[in-house]
């Protein structure tokens, strides 16, 4: 399949998919409004298939959010200006439910627990947007280890040329007088009289 009908057939831009893509605990997670909203279902209906099957999501497939952290994350949302999908009191105010993290593994599990047609179509999506995020990080890390190893290479070299430019800037002590040898005549600059 080219990349013109894949990208024609997707049920999702993958762009909504890698805004959903979070950062939290050094892993690259979606939280559980998020993949409920690109499966199609209530949050609620998600989280009660992810416990029924608890087996299959150990820590490092999901977690919950500390309150601390689904703070920090409710507040960027918020000053973000956008709206939330999950559930608040008191008009969005406050947090009524920790949300659970998905990390890339237990994004793939999913589909399995939700058994649908479209939770298999949402997941290949997903996985493409993971692939798609690690391959710009690590080019970016490549171009990052060469950066490094440029400036490594061209520090030393633009030492010995800064060193060069400072010894040839500063300024020349003056040398000690020396006598000269041999004969100099007097510059006497009075009118000679002996031929006059």
């Amino acid at each position: 399949m080219n990349d013109k009908t894949s990208k024609s057939r997707s049920l999702i831009p993958i762009e909504r998919i890698e805004r959903s893509i979070l950062m939290i605990r050094g892993q690259k997670v979606m939280l559980d409004r998020d993949l409920a909203y690109l499966y199609g279902v209530p949050t609620k209906v998600l989280n009660q298939a992810v416990k029924r099957h608890k087996d299959r999501f150990p820590e490092d497939f999901m977690f919950q959010l500390t309150m601390e952290e689904a703070k920090l994350w409710w507040t960027n949302i918020r000053g973000d200006g956008l709206r939330s999908q999950i559930v608040t009191l008191k008009r969005g105010k406050h947090i009524k439910y920790r949300p659970y993290a998905f990390t890339e593994h237990g994004i793939l599990m999913l589909s399995s627990v939700l058994n649908s047609e479209r939770a298999i179509q949402v997941n290949i999506e997903i996985m493409r947007a993971f692939v798609r995020l690690q391959r710009i990080l690590s080019s970016h890390a490549d171009l990052a280890r060469k950066l490094d190893e440029l400036e490594k290479k061209y520090d030393a070299q633009f030492r010995v040329v800064f060193d060069a430019i400072r010894r040839l800037m500063a300024p020349k002590e003056p040398e000690p007088s020396k006598k000269r040898i041999g004969f100099y005549p007097v510059r006497d600059h009075r009118p000679c009289t002996m031929f006059m």
